[in-house]
């Protein structure tokens, strides 16, 4: 009896951002990939591909992940949800509209982990100060701000989530 799909082969379900995608896939193909080349989702980057820079950033089941870290096919019936999926959360609006404001995004190769690394964090932390801050950004680099310009953008973010005088 032959299988319809071969044995290196994989059957995954996902909900992304809300749609759900089906489709065949090698076992060994990791969630960012397989995002990007699958299923046509570019908003997440693959960069260092070891988990270290955080451009691949995404949302397993309201849990932030680095995607080059998982294989898509652990994650199968997952809900995975990426800076494009999250675009009308009002919070994820408001660290967008500070990122502009303070200049934190220059080439934005990073923001996508970033704004999703900053969100996890604000949900989890409204009441934080800017080394707190910059120690829950410290899993993301960026090349191009030198991180200041980022710290403030949270840091407005969070300041109007619980009011002025705390830094």
């Amino acid at each position: 009896m032959t299988s319809p799909v071969p044995e290196e082969d994989v059957f995954v379900t996902l909900e992304i951002n809300g749609r759900v995608v089906r489709c065949v896939t090698e076992a060994r193909t990791h969630l960012i990939d397989f995002l990007r080349d699958e299923a046509s989702v570019l908003g997440s980057h693959v960069s260092c591909e070891h988990g270290v820079c955080g451009a691949c950033t995404v949302q397993v089941n309201g849990e932030i992940a680095r995607g080059c870290l998982i294989l898509a096919a652990q994650v199968d019936g997952s809900k995975i949800d990426t800076v494009e999926g999250l675009g009308t959360n009002a919070l994820l609006r408001k660290l967008q509209e500070a990122f502009v404001k303070h200049n934190a995004l220059q080439c934005g190769f990073c923001t996508p982990g970033m704004l999703l690394t900053a969100l996890e964090f604000i949900e989890r932390r409204p009441s934080t100060n800017r080394a707190e801050i910059r120690k829950a950004i410290s899993g993301n680099y960026c090349r191009c701000t030198g991180y200041h310009s980022i710290v403030e953008a949270i840091a407005e973010v969070a300041e109007s989530r619980r009011g002025p005088g705390v830094h």
